[in-house]
């Protein structure tokens, strides 16, 4: 079969590229030239620009009545036969005239293929909903928890197929969260109590968190930088330490400046806690009020005689189980992420030495903790899926 060398079609007319160059048209089966098409350069698809944004302003001069007559013109082809137009394209009637009538119907829309069932679904339609009630079920006996394999028997599919459903989900099967409930009955009032002295503390007085962090071990041991097999370094502990006894830390946060105020003990017994009390009263006047926020901790109770002799305090206990009320333990955490965490102390003294190495670096630029948490519940509504989806 022989083929013409195609020209450009521009402004209306064939012609040949302006560089004269052409592009050989090879037959695949025999790869013999067949024939040649023309290689457009620059100027020639700046004057096809040019025609094109011509032939649109021409376009739009002319009156919607001559459009009309130019697209019937267009339209002659479309009035042949469909075994005209089948035989010229080398295809089936049925064919074009399927296309023709979707043309005709949906105009260009009914040419994009239509939307496919695609494969057919391989898992019930019901297996989410039957996941989510196993799930709200006892695990089977002898497990915890219900995991990928355990709910694939329950149910009767793959445990590919509950995997898929999970992640779909975001369920989380094997992660972990922990709270805390507190069922004191006047949890809202205690809880009042304290944030009200956070956001409106009386004027001349004295705000402070106390709390101690008990037990804190001095363990000896080496520590470094490691290469890991996947050749990242890392910070390296040797799993075996020494133990050189322990020590207890009592921290007074001033919740107005965020400074620390601390005492190393190596007991926590009640005139220990009054001890580092009297510390902290010495620090202002007897006339100035001070508000003393403390957990429910056995040493902190039955401090009536200490009261009365520092008649300007008053302590104010959170609800049961809501120590978290208390800013000084974000201090305490502070504390043990920047100094405990991984370090080695050959003694008590050494470690104590570290804590007020810290307190001393860390008091000229501390600053008051600020409540965000805009509402406080001493009980929350769970759902167990809810909680996996965390």
């Amino acid at each position: 079969m022989a083929y013409s060398n195609t020209q450009l079609f521009i402004n209306g007319k064939w012609r040949p590229s302006q560089s004269g160059r052409t592009i050989a048209v090879l037959n695949p089966a025999t790869e013999e030239t067949i024939g040649t098409v023309a290689h457009a350069d620059r100027a020639d698809l700046d004057q096809a620009l040019d025609a094109a944004a011509k032939g649109f302003k021409v376009w739009r001069a002319v009156a919607p009545f001559d459009r009309c007559k130019i697209m019937r013109k267009a339209a002659a082809i479309m009035r042949e036969r469909n075994d005209e137009i089948a035989a010229r394209l080398g295809t089936q009637p049925a064919t074009v005239g399927t296309w023709r009538k979707r043309f005709a119907q949906r105009g260009l829309a009914g040419l994009k293929d239509r939307p496919r069932s695609g494969k057919p679904p391989t898992l019930p339609a019901d297996l989410r909903q039957r996941l989510l009630r196993q799930l709200e079920t006892p695990p089977p006996k002898g497990f915890s928890s219900w995991d990928g394999g355990s709910l694939a028997a329950a149910l009767g599919v793959s445990d590919d197929a509950v995997w898929r459903m999970l992640r779909k989900d975001g369920i989380q099967l094997r992660r972990q969260r922990s709270w805390c409930v507190s069922t004191d009955p006047q949890f809202a009032a205690k809880a009042a109590d304290i944030i009200g002295l956070y956001l409106d503390p009386p004027c001349n007085a004295l705000v402070v968190c106390v709390d101690e962090k008990p037990s804190i071990q001095a363990l000896q041991r080496k520590t470094g930088y490691v290469f890991t097999s996947s050749g990242k370094l890392v910070r390296g502990l040797k799993s075996t330490y020494k133990r050189h006894g322990t020590i207890n830390l009592f921290a007074a946060l001033n919740v107005a400046t965020g400074t620390i105020q601390s005492k190393t003990t190596a007991t926590k017994k009640r005139p220990d806690f009054q001890a580092f009390l009297d510390d902290v009263v010495s620090e202002g006047s007897q006339q100035q009020n001070i508000h003393v926020i403390l957990d429910n901790y056995c040493t902190h109770k039955k401090n009536d005689e200490w009261l009365v002799q520092h008649p300007n305090v008053h302590f104010h206990f959170t609800p049961t189980s809501a120590s978290w009320l208390n800013q000084v333990e974000i201090w305490f955490g502070i504390l043990s992420r920047k100094t405990l965490r991984g370090a080695s102390f050959a003694s008590t003294e050494e470690l104590t030495a570290a804590i007020n190495a810290f307190i001393a670096a860390y008091n000229p630029k501390a600053a008051p903790f600020v409540w965000r948490k805009r509402e406080v519940k001493g009980s929350q509504l769970r759902n167990t899926i809810t909680n996996l989806r965390n």
